[in-house]
């Protein structure tokens, strides 16, 4: 009867293979450039689409294809169909900051029981729209907060 090798099991801390991490770790210390590509055209209104084609690591083209759509609410003109664009950056801000946090944790062998990122800023609209010269348009800060239990 032959003998069966087991594969040894992956380590996995946070639901992250801590091993892969570590080989990704290792191949960007030879190559630590990425190259990534959003497009967003309009779709009336105001409503957009980005479109996600792929990205670029290490010299390699990585295929992905995601659509984005993104809308205001009535109250800034929108027809309220889809986040907007600032819950879309805050919500990207929030998923950059948790990767981070959460490789970083597995990196350590610290497992997390429990994290949330909550991310609040203020936009003058008066900027926004050209009404006061004197007020930048756009965010003054952004400020994240980290809520975790180990």
């Amino acid at each position: 009867m032959p003998t069966q090798t087991k594969s040894a099991e992956p380590n996995v801390v946070n639901g992250i293979n801590v091993d892969d991490l570590f080989a990704l770790i290792d191949g960007v210390k030879r190559d630590a450039k990425t190259n990534w590509h959003v497009t967003t055209t309009w779709q009336g209104q105001t409503r957009s689409r980005a479109q996600v084609e792929g990205f670029e690591i290490g010299g390699k083209r990585v295929p992905r294809r995601f659509s984005i759509d993104i809308d205001e609410p009535f109250e800034i003109g929108g027809s309220n169909r889809f986040a907007n664009p600032q819950e879309h950056l805050l919500a990207a801000l929030n998923a950059c900051i948790m990767v981070g946090y959460v490789a970083q944790c597995a990196v350590r062998g610290i497992t997390l029981e429990s994290l949330a990122i909550e991310t609040v800023g203020e936009i003058d609209l008066r900027g926004f729209l050209g009404i006061d010269s004197t007020i930048p348009p756009g965010y003054d800060a952004l400020v994240p907060s980290v809520q975790s239990k180990l």
